[in-house]
């Protein structure tokens, strides 16, 4: 993520959104978030809290379940609103918002601004109809389940710290399965070069740390 504050870049990006009455007051505290295809935007490790209007690119939102299960929660371009849940809550902890391309968005940091956009009708307006079309997408989703091994997948990149999995009969119990079957995807996975083991019982996804196989 690259932070750019050029004040006629952010003004000129304002002024294209079609938020852009709601934001004029605005302006002059907001900077533009610049991000990498594949980069998150929003995850709960992070703590630092934007609020983000799309102002170039596009993004998906999905949630990983305790279980190691991923949803598609929604997809957004142009104009889509994060951080808008963040100004009444603490960060939903299994969210996530990636970047489906390069991405580019008017921010204003919540932390430093929260009481300046809450009194604010206009803009109180607009982060409620945000929600509430969000409310509405995924009361209408309807998730395809996921297999086993790409639940397993999920869990160690999101949910096992630095991505290594151990003690398998607890976590087979977290992705419902039996520690044979979990046993042997993750045979499966250090094959294919998936995953390397580092101890007894315990597996770490490539890319996570230094190899110590």
């Amino acid at each position: 993520m690259r932070k750019i504050s050029d004040r006629s870049a952010v003004e000129d990006w304002a002024g294209r959104s079609r938020y852009a009455a709601v934001l004029k007051p605005l302006v002059p505290e907001m900077i533009l978030l610049q991000y990498e295809k594949g980069e998150l935007v929003n995850s709960p490790l992070e703590s630092d809290r934007w609020f983000q209007i799309v102002a170039q690119g596009s993004l998906g939102i999905y949630f990983i379940r305790d279980d190691g299960g991923r949803y598609s929660l929604s997809s957004g371009g142009t104009d889509y609103i994060l951080g808008d849940m963040d100004l009444f809550q603490n960060r939903a902890g299994s969210i996530y918002t990636e970047a489906a391309e390069p991405l580019l968005c008017l921010a204003l940091s919540i932390d430093q601004h929260q009481s300046l956009l809450l009194r604010s009708n206009a803009f109180l307006q607009l982060a409620c109809r945000s929600l509430t079309e969000k409310l509405a997408a995924i009361t209408a989703l309807n998730a395809a389940p996921c297999s086993l091994p790409h639940r397993v997948l999920t869990y160690m990149n999101y949910k096992c710290p630095g991505g290594v999995m151990k003690g398998l009969e607890r976590e087979a119990f977290h992705l419902h399965c039996s520690p044979r079957q979990l046993q042997r995807i993750l045979n499966r996975f250090a094959q294919e070069g998936l995953v390397v083991k580092v101890g007894k019982g315990a597996y770490r996804l490539v890319g996570n740390g230094p190899d110590n196989g």
